[in-house]
């Protein structure tokens, strides 16, 4: 090989990157995502994204100390509500466990009890959750956004159907996502 031809070895650009840009009530908050551990997760959620099917949603969930949870869709109508938490994209996707801690400002998909029952769910981590690592599918973290994570964490909470303290008393609502280039956003 040739000096030359080894100059013009391709490296990856890192403007290239993609991030998800969450635009809640309550301020926004940048996620890089982890494609080297959870390729098939990512491209679910950033597909999912461009069609626009988070907009509108709301964090449906929030356990203080532990996780916000939204991403489901039939958080966009009110008169769902004995419902929500249960809606998704009409598919589910294979789990894609990985050594990636659960700690705050983490993203991992919402599950039931089946591993490969994700579809659209995503829960933030408020706090370290190394119980969840190796089993629910941890995708990025917020890069940008802690305050605003904190502030949804802080939403009061009174109980949901099944008991929990995890219902919020206002609606805390995801008004977009949008996949955007890492660059755009520093």
């Amino acid at each position: 090989m040739t000096l030359a031809a080894e100059t013009k070895t391709v490296t990856p650009n890192k403007s290239m990157n993609e991030v998800a840009v969450i635009i809640t009530t309550a301020g926004e908050m940048v996620v890089e995502f982890w494609t080297d551990v959870a390729p098939k997760t990512v491209e679910n959620f950033k597909k999912l994204a461009r069609q626009g099917f988070y907009d509108g949603t709301a964090i449906h969930r929030i356990v203080k100390g532990f996780m916000i949870q939204g991403g489901d869709p039939l958080t966009k109508d009110a008169k769902m509500e004995s419902r929500w938490g249960t809606g998704g994209p009409g598919y589910q996707i294979k789990a894609e466990f990985n050594d990636k801690p659960h700690v705050r400002g983490v993203i991992s998909m919402a599950r039931s009890q089946n591993p490969d029952s994700a579809g659209s769910q995503f829960f933030i981590c408020l706090g370290e959750a190394r119980f969840l690592d190796r089993q629910y599918t941890a995708f990025g973290r917020l890069t940008r956004g802690d305050e605003v994570l904190g502030t949804i964490g802080n939403t009061p909470v009174t109980s949901s159907s099944s008991g929990e303290q995890s219902k919020p008393t206002a609606r805390v609502g995801v008004e977009s996502v949008k996949i955007v280039s890492e660059d755009s956003v520093k």
